[in-house]
């Protein structure tokens, strides 16, 4: 495996699935199914350019670790407890009925009853990567809906571990020693009680110390690398000593990491880097594909996919029903469970491996899986816009959604000497403001004086998003940054009806400022100016109407000297 193999395989998988991804947006098809088709089209099973699964597989695992750990970061341990009422039971009752279904199926077409259970086995966790961006593009992640589902995974993760665990000593005894079902079962509890204590620890204590000691080098680099080797090495870690797996390793190191103030710069530095890794998911599941499985077992896909797609969902939204919760979060939360991933592929290859499922059962899994996969979005799209009919309002989709303004909000990045009059100004009129600074003193300086401010980077994506810069009626940068342009234009992208106002140093980085659309743009050179030329004219006793004009002529001369010629 050599680094030419590597930095091919990366290319060519990162180029395929933007050129896919592509073109399936552009037939407003879900990016995802661009994904899955990029992994065919760079897989063994089809001819042209084949690159190195185990590669791919091992890049699609830091996307898996990155995107856990953001969620756990989003997660606060009070919200996660609070579904555990349904979490728990859930997947217990949806897990078992999707097992049975499909064992009672596959046995019209001649399987036994254990291989049917096993395969249902693995066909009954879903993919928590596909769930979290499904969840993610309908702002659901984050609410009632993504609570439980996500929580249900994790009980789902748990469940698999366990699993995984038991069936070495039930169907391969002699490779396990004098191991019984019971000490299995108690180790695997032990382990789980050390993981989560160890975490709780490193969270309460260790992680918020070493993360300030970083920030105040005011370094993004460090900053970037130090999520990084917590997220990572948390994950790896738990895989390695605990037993458990990488995904649910990385989950609470996101809640450790949560439980800090460093919660949203942490996602935020996590998230291009998520983002492309976790693409490369997608990619490799399409590479597991061979398209003559379809004509080749057509009969078991179709039973492995009727119970994926109709009856998991069915049986998660009558448990959440029982369980107390409403209708309108039982439909997305059982849509969300039509699609199998990454745990059903492990939990299959340890089948495979002890000969309890064939290559027609693998075959099967791994077709249902990317069909699955490719309908999930549009399953949760027919879900959430029939529960949003019965409340009686339009769901928005994530492009066009609707945001309600505030015109007397505020968003000010930066509160040096400049931020701190403008925010003082700006509470005086009324104004509701919410303060973007990298200085850690100082954000909580202003918490601890009642004022709403955030702590991060606003050149990374999901700063604004955090500070509500999508309900905002201004946004005002009054600290001189780099790259001020791409926040004004992502500001921009967020919410098109804002008043941006940025200040610079210079007059030549004004035209640029207006062009990625601000609306007012002062230039500490200008107004330098301005404010020289006032006072002569104020001393000359002009008039104030022909003051207030020379002030605009000076004005429009240093910010457009192309005009005022």
């Amino acid at each position: 495996m050599d680094e030419l193999n590597i930095l091919i395989t990366f290319a060519v998988a990162l180029a395929g699935a933007l050129a896919f991804g592509f073109f399936a947006y552009r037939l407003k098809l879900s990016p995802i199914i661009g994904y899955l088709l990029a992994g065919i089209a760079v897989g063994p099973f089809t001819p042209g350019i084949v690159v190195n699964h185990t590669i791919a597989e091992q890049f699609a695992e830091v996307g898996v670790i990155l995107l856990l750990f953001g969620i756990g970061l989003r997660f606060h341990l009070r919200e996660l407890i609070a579904v555990w009422r349904v979490a728990i039971p859930g997947a217990l009752i949806q897990s078992t009925l999707s097992t049975i279904v499909l064992a009672a199926l596959l046995s019209l077409f001649g399987w036994s009853w254990t291989h049917g259970l096993i395969l249902g086995m693995a066909i009954s966790v879903a993919s928590t990567v596909v769930m979290a961006m499904v969840l993610n593009e309908w702002r659901d992640l984050h609410a009632k809906i993504g609570h439980v589902a996500i929580g249900w995974t994790v009980v789902e993760d748990i469940l698999t571990v366990v699993l995984l665990l038991l069936l070495p000593i039930i169907f391969a005894p002699e490779d396990v020693g004098g191991l019984n079902i019971m000490n299995v079962l108690g180790q695997a509890g032990f382990k789980i009680i050390g993981l989560v204590a160890v975490v709780s620890l490193l969270g309460k204590w260790v992680i918020p110390q070493a993360l300030e000691h970083i920030a105040k080098t005011r370094s993004r680099e460090l900053f970037t690398l130090a999520v990084l080797v917590l997220a990572v090495g948390i994950a790896v870690g738990s895989a390695k000593i605990f037993g458990v797996s990488i995904a649910l390793g990385a989950f609470l190191a996101g809640l450790a990491v949560g439980r800090s103030e460093f919660a949203a710069r942490a996602a935020n530095d996590a998230l291009p880097m998520r983002d492309a890794f976790a693409v490369l998911f997608f990619v490799s599941v399409g590479m597991l594909f061979n398209p003559q499985s379809l004509t080749q077992v057509p009969l078991i896909i179709a039973a492995v996919l009727f119970v994926v797609v109709i009856v998991k969902p069915l049986a998660a939204i009558v448990t959440v029903r029982i369980l107390g919760q409403p209708l309108v979060t039982a439909i997305p939360v059982g849509a969300a469970f039509s699609q199998v991933g990454e745990f059903s592929f492990i939990l299959g290859t340890v089948a495979l491996s002890l000969e309890l499922i064939d290559d027609a059962g693998w075959n099967a899994l791994v077709a249902a899986s990317i069909i699955s996969i490719a309908l999930n979005p549009y399953v949760y799209r027919w879900a959430r816009r029939w529960t949003s009919a019965r409340k009686g309002k339009a769901y928005p989709v994530a492009d066009n959604r609707h945001m309600i303004i505030n015109p007397k909000f505020c968003v000010l990045i930066g509160y040096g000497p400049v931020g701190e009059i403008v925010h003082k100004l700006l509470r005086d009129s009324g104004a509701s403001v919410t303060i973007i600074d990298l200085n850690l003193d100082t954000v909580r300086r202003l918490r601890e004086e009642g004022y709403t401010a955030v702590y991060g980077d606003v050149l990374r994506p999901g700063t604004l998003d955090d500070a509500g810069i999508m309900e905002a009626g201004s946004m005002i940068l009054s600290a001189d940054i780099e790259d001020a342009a791409e926040v004004v234009k992502q500001a921009r992208l967020l919410n098109p009806q804002l008043q941006i106002l940025v200040r610079c140093a210079h007059l030549r980085d004004a035209a640029t400022l207006s062009q990625a659309g601000a609306t007012f743009v002062a230039a500490g050179e200008a107004e330098v100016g301005v404010a020289l030329a006032e006072f002569i004219l104020e001393s000359s006793q002009m008039a104030c109407d022909i003051a207030a004009g020379h002030r605009e002529t000076i004005r429009r001369i240093l910010y457009n000297p192309s005009k005022a010629a």
